[in-house]
């Protein structure tokens, strides 16, 4: 029994499947035993279990996140594999946080065993490794550390990152020869080393061996395929900064022009080492023997330095013509030949700002902007959504061709198709302009009467002018006391007392309002069609129909029947009641209705209240 009791405690405090289960068959077994010796052992285990259920709860919901199926792939960046990136991160943090509140040992086995679960899974995922290292080196384990970082140059052999975190870790704790090591595998095979394992190694040796180390190794290895212009340029301002010695690195770039004479960046970093040293005189010198040896194409960045320079150190005749040069030279380039050469405003922008201070508004910056991409591009068929809209965001270089570069770049807009627009009706069916029963024979249907069918049904008027041309009076009159609105939706309220202050003119009194009358040999018009057709339908004149009071009850008699109908069908949710919209057209339908002598203002009245409540 003793061993039976100590099975059950050790088990009901893991949080492990099953544990509600477990402490039931404790509490059976503890009352089966000695009722009173089980009310104070459950009253002290109880807190215990308490705290492993909780921890089971919360530890499932990360464990469930998990693809167990999951093969050990390289990363391939799809959705699924961050997905499990995520999660498994998630449960790392969670077994670190230590949620048992066990003792540092058995907490330190559980983050072990995680890792060790999730590396069989992201076995190929670089940062698994050097996290698995780095909390090892932290616990005080330096030794579990360096076996973690061995495996993980076993299972990526090719990741840079993965040796020089090793190679820190051993140089940190004074192993220097084996960091030596790791560098010099990055430098095995000329043809597969990189620049930077030069550069790294460069400055490890200064570190660890001193500054003739390293100066050997870069006189040695400056035959290497792989010593590239980066590598002269770390090692000049290594010798600078740190040792002090602006003679040796001012002949190591000179030793480094003579062979990248033909790199833009190389000029440019040489240019930065001789401002620090406040040589204008061969800063000058360098810039013209470069610009003199690149081709047109190649020394736009080069050209740019050399007038920001002229225009922060230079005098004004100086400035004047480095920029008029960088024009003609620059113009060799491009299509626009002759107008390159021309001063603008801009010119004057460009020698008058400084870092993000300039002597214009942004307003007028970017009013300069569009001006000369217009004259770029003024004999140029050009996209439309291509043109620099919105003030430009304008960066480090003030050149300008930058200025409108970077203005089109960051506010480029994209515009819709305009010519292509036409007014949404839900009631009407696509490719249907005119209901075949809501015309008689014989009458010709007047688009020009109602824009929104010439726009919809017609599509013979596509343009904002015809429409406009083919709008009545009245409906342009209002919309002409229409106030200006920003964005998409107006206030409503304005509206509204826009509408109640028009004075539109209305229908006469006198004039019958009707339904056209209904072709006997044209087919049923359903209550879409007839609610439909005081938008979407042209109304037909009034002296081409009189119909009775017997048809026009018939009409509606059956307009009511077939609403039930419709009640039945698919479409069960009826139309929203807009009232506004209703008074609108009420006065639009008797201004044209004055005018044209057509159909009633009163009937079309019902045809959209019968299609606003469905």
């Amino acid at each position: 029994m003793t061993a039976v009791r100590k099975a059950y405690q050790k088990a009901i405090v893991t949080p492990t499947h099953h544990v509600e289960q477990l402490w039931k068959d404790y509490e059976n077994f503890e009352n089966s035993v000695s009722r009173q010796l089980a009310k104070g052992l459950l009253s002290d285990y109880q807190p215990k279990y308490n705290s492993a259920r909780a921890v089971y709860r919360e530890r499932k919901k990360y464990v469930d996140e998990i693809d167990w199926n999951m093969l050990a792939v390289p990363p391939t960046g799809s959705y699924k594999e961050e997905l499990q990136w995520l999660a498994w991160k998630r449960l790392l943090a969670f077994e670190k946080g230590n949620p048992q509140r066990i003792d540092n040992v058995l907490s330190n086995k559980r983050i072990i065993f995680t890792y060790e679960q999730c590396l069989m899974y992201l076995y190929h995922y670089p940062d698994i490794w050097y996290d698995y290292a780095t909390w090892h080196a932290k616990s005080g384990s330096i030794d579990s550390a360096i076996k973690v970082f061995q495996r993980s140059l076993k299972a990526l052999p090719d990741s840079e990152m993965l040796r020089y975190a090793f190679a820190e870790l051993e140089e940190s704790r004074g192993a220097i020869p084996a960091a030596k090591k790791l560098y010099e595998s990055l430098l095995v095979d000329d043809v597969n080393a990189t620049a930077l394992a030069h550069i790294q190694f460069i400055r490890f040796l200064r570190r660890t061996e001193g500054v003739e180390a390293a100066r050997k190794y870069f006189l040695d290895a400056r035959k290497s395929p792989t010593f590239t212009y980066h590598v002269y340029v770390a090692y000049a301002l290594m010798v600078f900064c740190l040792d002090k010695d602006p003679q040796v690195a001012h002949n190591v770039f000179e030793a480094g022009l003579k062979r990248f004479m033909h790199e833009p960046m190389y000029i440019l970093e040489y240019a930065d080492f001789l401002s620090r040293l406040n040589d204008d005189r061969n800063i000058r010198a360098l810039f013209e023997r470069a610009l003199s040896s690149l081709p047109p194409e190649e020394s736009v960045e080069v050209w740019k330095r050399f007038t920001q320079f002229e225009q922060m150190y230079g005098d004004l005749d100086s400035m004047l013509k480095v920029e008029q040069r960088r024009k003609e030279a620059l113009s060799r380039t491009g299509e626009e030949g002759a107008t390159a050469l021309e001063g603008s405003l801009q010119d004057v922008v460009s020698r008058y700002s400084f870092m993000d201070l300039w002597p214009c508004s942004s307003k007028d910056l970017d009013h300069l902007v569009r001006q000369e991409w217009l004259a770029k591009n003024v004999n140029k068929k050009v996209d439309k959504t291509a043109f620099p809209n919105g003030p430009g965001v304008v960066g480090t270089d003030r050149s300008p061709s930058s200025l409108a570069s970077n203005s089109a770049a960051s506010a480029k807009v994209i515009y819709p198709d305009t010519s292509q627009m036409a007014i949404y009706d839900p009631r009407q069916k696509p490719g249907i302009g005119i209901a075949p029963g809501t015309i008689a024979s014989g009458a010709a249907p007047n688009n020009m009467s109602n824009p929104m069918v010439a726009m919809v049904g017609g599509g013979a008027i596509n343009t904002f002018d015809d429409i406009l041309k083919a709008t009545p009076p009245a409906l342009v009159a209002f919309l002409a006391n229409l106030p200006a609105v920003e964005g998409p939706i107006p206030n409503v309220d304005v509206v509204l007392s826009i509408c109640l202050q028009s004075d539109l003119s209305r229908g006469q009194a006198g004039k019958s309002r009707t339904f056209p009358a209904q072709t006997p040999a044209g087919p049923a018009t359903s209550a879409s069609d007839v609610s439909g057709s005081t938008k979407s339908h042209p109304v037909p004149s009034g002296s081409s129909f009189k119909p009775t009071r017997d048809k026009q009850f018939l009409k509606r008699k059956d307009l009511d029947r077939q609403d039930d109908d419709e009640t039945t069908t698919v479409q069960s949710q009826p139309l929203p009641r807009d009232v506004f919209r209703i008074r609108q057209m009420q006065k639009s339908r008797g201004s044209a209705s004055s005018q044209t002598g057509s159909a009633s203002y009163g009937s079309a009245l019902s045809g959209d209240l019968s299609g606003s409540t469905g």
